[in-house]
Parts: C-alpha cells; sequence; structure tokens
C-alpha cells in the first residue's frame, strides 16, 4: 500500500521552530522528487519546498528561503522539513508529495501543477500564533 504520512506539525509562539517529516513507504520514494505544500484557510494550495530524487537539489518559495530546510534521508525513506523562524502567516496544513518531477529552479518547484505529483499525504496541521 503507498503511503505517504507526514507528522511533526503543532502550535508554536512566532519565532519558534518545527522539523516535519514526511515518510513514504510502499513504494521506492529515494526515486521520486519529492515537493511540500501548504494550504491556509480560504487561501490556495501553495508550493513551497521540493528536493529532487538523485541530485537531492533543493528548492525554495521566496517566502520560505531562508527560514526552511528540506533534506531526504532516503534509507529512512523520509523527507524532512525544518522549518525555524515560523511567523502567524506559516500557519498552515502542510502536505507532502511525491512524483517523478525535474523541478529545474525554484520557479519549477513553486509551480510544479499538481497533477505532476504521483501521491499525496494527508497533512499535517501547523499553527503559530503568540
Amino acid at each position: 500500500q503507498v503511503q505517504l504520512v507526514e507528522s511533526g506539525g503543532g502550535s508554536v509562539q512566532p519565532g519558534e521552530s518545527l522539523r516535519l517529516s514526511c515518510a513514504a513507504s510502499g513504494f521506492a520514494s529515494e526515486y521520486f522528487a519529492i515537493g511540500w505544500f501548504r494550504q491556509a484557510p480560504g487561501k490556495e494550495r501553495e508550493g513551497i519546498a521540493c528536493i529532487s530524487a538523485s541530485e537531492r537539489t533543493s528548492y525554495y518559495a521566496n517566502s520560505v528561503k531562508g527560514r526552511f530546510t528540506i533534506s531526504r534521508d532516503n534509507a529512512k525513506n523520509t523527507v524532512y522539513l525544518q522549518m525555524n523562524g515560523l511567523k502567524p502567516e506559516d500557519t498552515a496544513l502542510y502536505t507532502c508529495a511525491a512524483g517523478d518531477i525535474r523541478y529545474g529552479s525554484d520557479y519549477g518547484c513553486v509551480n510544479a501543477r499538481t497533477y505532476e505529483y504521483d501521491y499525496w499525504g494527508q497533512g499535517t496541521q501547523v499553527t503559530v500564533s503568540s
């Protein structure tokens, strides 16, 4: 059974950190690029961070660049999103997805279409408030 399971979300204060995990099972995730998305209430889903399969190159949306870091541990079939300096505007449901995608650039990551991804997780909620 193919699964992507996110974890690590929670409620934090501005300036604090969280590390999200995206655990893959049921497919050879090491050959797939992984993207992190987020969707806040009343807003469209946005791609915020991506990591390629083989080169492990990372890409970011401007809104998170310098604060968030995406990484992957293929031995654990897990991709991480380290989020530092969280802001209230980071409050959203965070979801990971896997696909055979060549991002090529930050723009390619942020603008990758949802249909390009083969597998999706259910999401983990991140709330940032004082």
